[in-house]
């Protein structure tokens, strides 16, 4: 990777305690920040139009990105595909992502209860009463907004049918 390439990616990924502070920055200087989580394994055009309407409804999006831990106790030990290094720079190379922070729980609510978004984001498949966080942001004077998915497209089938041409 260019060095300079690196050094703007790797300045997106960050710790808890860091984006703590961007994210005081950033809201003394009167930007809305937005948070969403996920694996984000295959990034695929669901992710792309998916991250890129959560980013539109503030001024700085925040991805939480499940840690590798998280993800094979969520979806199993073939899981991830792509290890949380380059998940994480994959992510921080959109310029609508502002910062991403690991997660190694299976949720994020720890994140979520720490940074206390203006906007929480997660997919419409969830009612937001149902949503890991939504109450400690609501209670906050946040909103939870939900974003319809992208049919068809997810990387469990992308996988799957990866593994059925395989066979």
């Amino acid at each position: 990777m260019r060095p300079e390439l690196e050094h703007i990616l790797l300045s997106k990924v960050t710790d808890l305690p860091s984006l703590q502070q961007r994210i005081n920055e950033w809201k003394q200087q009167g930007q809305k920040v937005v948070f969403t989580n996920g694996v984000f394994d295959l990034v695929h055009i669901g992710h792309i139009s998916y991250l890129n309407k959560a980013a539109q409804l503030g001024n700085k999006l925040i991805i939480g990105l499940n840690a590798d831990s998280s993800v094979k106790r969520l979806k199993g030990e073939t899981r991830p595909v792509n290890n949380q290094d380059s998940r994480a720079a994959l992510l921080a190379a959109f310029f609508f992502v502002d910062a991403v922070v690991l997660f190694d729980e299976d949720t994020p609510h720890n994140l979520i209860s720490t940074l206390l978004p203006d906007i929480l984001v997660k997919g419409a498949d969830y009612e937001i009463e149902n949503i890991v966080g939504a109450k400690e942001v609501l209670a906050n004077g946040g909103e939870v907004q939900t974003i319809t998915f992208v049919e068809g497209y997810s990387s469990t089938s992308i996988i799957q049918k990866i593994r059925n041409q395989q066979s």
